[in-house]
């Protein structure tokens, strides 16, 4: 999508330290860090929520945004002590960014409830 920042860094027209990146997704640090360690996994593809995935995003795109989960979680080794996983959909859900993004917080003891 041509306006979407996602998108975009995805393209490479915007630069960032990407931390993480197979075919699918790739990961790279939150300007905004809500954590010690605040990451973002995001699909290639554009999608704009979990509202709009389709058959075959749940068969590649969803295991490959598990697959980075995990691999992060352990390369900054927060993987033992617990992390947390967030996906905001929709405006009232909290999504900010029209395309379909994974927050990776961990480094401190999270709180209940969020928000």
């Amino acid at each position: 999508m041509k306006d979407c920042i996602f998108c975009k860094i995805a393209n490479g027209e915007i630069p960032t330290d990407i931390l993480y990146e197979n075919e699918h997704v790739l990961a790279f640090k939150d300007i905004n860090p809500q954590a010690p360690l605040h990451l973002l996994i995001i699909p290639k593809k554009h999608i704009t929520s979990a509202i709009q995935l389709e058959e075959t995003d749940y068969d590649e795109i969803m295991p490959a945004v598990f697959r980075a989960i995990n691999h992060l979680a352990k390369e900054f080794k927060f993987y033992e002590k617990g992390y947390r996983i967030v996906n905001n959909c929709g405006q009232d859900g909290g999504q900010t960014v029209g395309h379909l993004h994974f927050h990776l917080l961990g480094g401190r003891q999270l709180q209940w409830p969020p928000g």
